[in-house]
């Protein structure tokens, strides 16, 4: 048939041809934008289908154009050139789909993040909620301490913005207006936290609450080998070794406010929970300084 066809639209065949992938050729910006066009038409296609069947006439419902706070769909103008920055700088961990099967990734530990699964570890958010383009622009900007995550600091703020939105287009997750949230507002740092000699009684407070409630995972020492350590898995089933807090550096950051924000919204799809309730404010103040102390001194710091 495609043989006849080509005789009688008197067309060449094309020899050696190979499709574009990122195994086989760098993207360009035009073939990017092709195929985040038919990308998003087939995903309107499907969504506007499902849509004709729900029952949009119950009362209460609100109308899916209807603004939400913490809500905003993703920018599928970014698309094609988000498509362009990740082929060039994430597939090769991440995977071309979004499911951290990448060719670079499937030795490291911690392992790619599956963007698929709509589910990320760090955010302002509350649990369970999806972080904000803020939160995963930071992520990029900055990468992630302790892992195979490099920080893209060389990117401009529209590549980091459009990687971000094209992140976005692996999971449906994005589209629902249940799964976002605005950010938790959260204290400023107390200003004990500056002078040594004030924050000696708020390390101690601190030190007793690590011991009830950290030291089971993150060990008596703090060196990530508590007794329940081995048995700590995350989301996609996979070891979640505690981390060692005399590192120094966190995966999501290095300050006093960096640990304050994980204690009190915990790690989405690890078994770090929140302790925004079960500690108040200056608790959670004082287990960060009791954390803080933990850190080797900058003058013993190996210098990479």
């Amino acid at each position: 048939m495609a043989a006849s066809y080509a005789r009688k639209h008197n067309c060449q065949p094309v020899a050696n041809f190979r499709p574009i992938s990122a195994k086989n050729a760098l993207p360009t910006l035009a073939s990017a934008w092709l195929a985040v066009v038919v990308q998003s038409a087939v995903f309107k296609r499907v969504a506007s289908g499902l849509l004709a069947c729900a029952l949009g006439s119950v009362i209460g419902v609100v109308r899916a154009d209807e603004p939400a706070a913490g809500f905003a769909p993703p920018d599928e103008s970014l698309f094609a050139p988000g498509r362009f920055v990740y082929e060039r700088n994430c597939v090769m961990c991440h995977g071309r789909w979004g499911e951290g099967d990448g060719e670079m990734g499937r030795t490291v530990v911690p392992k790619p993040r599956k963007f698929v699964s709509g589910i990320f570890k760090y955010g302002s958010t509350p649990p369970g909620f999806l972080p904000t383009t803020d939160d995963l622009m930071r992520t990029v900007r900055g990468g992630r301490a302790n892992t195979a995550m490099p920080f893209f600091s060389h990117l401009s703020e529209r590549d980091i913005r459009a990687v971000v939105e094209y992140v976005k287009s692996f999971s449906a997750k994005w589209r629902r207006r249940a799964n976002h949230a605005p950010p938790v507002p959260l204290p400023p740092p107390p200003d004990w936290l500056g002078d040594a000699k004030l924050a000696e009684p708020h390390v101690t407070s601190g030190k007793a609450a690590y011991a009830v409630l950290c030291a089971a995972c993150h060990g008596e020492d703090a060196d990530g080998k508590g007794p329940a350590a081995a048995e700590l898995r995350d989301a996609w089933n996979d070891p979640c070794p505690p981390i060692d807090l005399r590192l120094p550096a966190y995966r999501n950051g290095r300050t006093a406010a960096d640990i304050f924000r994980v204690l009190t919204l915990g790690i989405n799809g690890t078994p770090m929970p929140t302790f925004g309730e079960a500690l108040s404010a200056a608790q959670r103040w004082d287990l960060a300084a009791y954390l803080l102390t933990l850190r080797p001194p900058p003058a013993t710091r190996r210098v990479n």
